[in-house]
């Protein structure tokens, strides 16, 4: 059997890591400081904020296109150095005004880093072993998110000082590039290049058109993590009575997503995303319900106490995040084998546009029905889209990715 951790795989995960480290490291403080900093209100550091999303969103469809079309590891090369210089730009930036600036373009170079990287990992990866592979890929970012942004809360309160989690996030970013600038590739057929690049363009060269059913179930996966994401905290205090459990919330969530990668290993070695999606969904929409149901079902007294409002908020975290870890890499497999070899970066960002759509939905719905019934109706839009988007898949999108599939190593 052909070896799936082999060096340059090994490398490219440790990349990830740093990249996704220097984001999640920065992101539960930036709130903080731009209120200290620079006396930002919350609809502003909302509206700054935002802009990085916005702008990842919008560049990640080109990049599909650019790295399906020049050599992935140039794209790679320049997407991630970009994405380092930035962190530097936060520490320029003096004004409220700039440090917008800074922010908002930031997003660009990280959607089109997120592409070429998670593209170069199946390149790299063996082809008997790439279905597996894309499974653990995902490990590398998980463990980032679960660490990375208590280690900055840990470092701020030990310095007070913004300045030095820039400098880190920036020496952080720099150690992805130099690891990453080490990676070998197999050239690419160079007149492959030049017909990618020269034939004529269609909505397929940015979105994977062949897989649409896919992307539209993901939004529905996209939008419910959105919700819970975004309005986690607030909920938990004024309905739940819960304070403080945001960070445990989602490290438990982080150690689902962990253990699911790596207990649905086996499925996707023997090829079977279609059962890893399925049981994915499932257990997440069993963590969605359990979430919203436990004050209701505490309320009616149906069950008794505090302990069992922890246990359904906590478990809740297990279950969701268990269920994302296998349907995230079963869905981004199916979309990859719907799509032609020359088509891997555009079906990466197809998978990836899905998921922010989603999330973009989620936090703009999710607060406006807050806003005009209550964060609990928020939670019940949840547990309704997510429903949908598990009875779409069981009633069309399995088998449309059946009769699409161009690898038969898979099903």
């Amino acid at each position: 059997m052909d070896k799936l951790w082999n060096r340059n795989y090994c490398k490219v995960m440790a990349a990830n890591f740093t990249l996704f480290f220097a984001f999640y490291v920065l992101t539960p403080l930036l709130p903080l400081y731009l209120s200290e900093h620079f006396g930002a209100t919350k609809d502003v550091i909302g509206l700054v904020l935002s802009g990085y999303t916005i702008t990842a969103l919008l560049f990640r469809p080109f990049s599909g296109y650019v790295v399906d079309s020049f050599p992935r590891k140039m794209v790679l090369m320049v997407s991630f150095s970009v994405f380092a210089i930035f962190f530097a730009g936060y520490l320029a930036a003096s004004t409220l005004l700039l440090f917008t600036i800074v922010r908002t373009l930031h997003g660009g170079p990280f959607g089109a880093l997120t592409v070429a990287n998670s593209t170069v990992a199946i390149d790299v990866l063996p082809s008997s072993r790439r279905t597996e592979g894309i499974g653990y890929y995902g490990l590398s970012n998980n463990l980032a998110m679960a660490i990375a942004p208590t280690i900055g809360i840990f470092i701020y309160q030990l310095t007070n000082s913004f300045e030095f989690l820039f400098w880190l996030a920036l020496i952080v970013a720099t150690t992805g590039w130099l690891i990453d600038s080490t990676v070998k590739l197999k050239p690419r057929n160079s007149r492959d290049s030049s017909q990618d690049r020269s034939s004529r363009l269609s909505l397929d060269r940015f979105f994977l058109t062949r897989g649409w059913l896919l992307g539209l179930n993901m939004v529905a996966f996209g939008f419910s993590f959105g919700v819970l994401s975004n309005y986690l905290a607030i909920y938990g205090k004024e309905v739940m009575g819960i304070t403080g459990g945001t960070g445990t919330y989602f490290m438990l969530c982080s150690v689902g997503l962990i253990l699911s990668r790596l207990q649905g290993s086996k499925a996707l070695r023997d090829g079977r995303v279609t059962h890893n999606a399925a049981t994915g969904m499932v257990i997440s929409l069993v963590g969605y319900t359990l979430f919203i149901l436990m004050p209701t079902l505490t309320q009616c007294s149906m069950v008794n106490g505090q302990w069992s409002m922890f246990i359904g908020y906590y478990g809740s975290a297990l279950l969701i995040g268990l269920g994302n870890g296998h349907m995230w890499p079963a869905f981004q497999n199916m979309t990859i084998n719907v799509a032609t070899n020359k088509q891997r970066g555009t079906a990466n960002s197809t998978i990836l546009i899905s998921w922010d759509i989603g999330m973009g939905l989620g936090i703009l719905v999710g607060g406006i029905v807050a806003e005009l019934i209550s964060y609990s109706a928020a939670f019940w839009t949840v547990v309704l889209v997510n429903g949908t988007g598990v009875a779409t898949y069981f009633l069309a999108t399995r088998a449309f990715f059946l009769r699409r599939n161009l690898n038969p190593t898979v099903r």
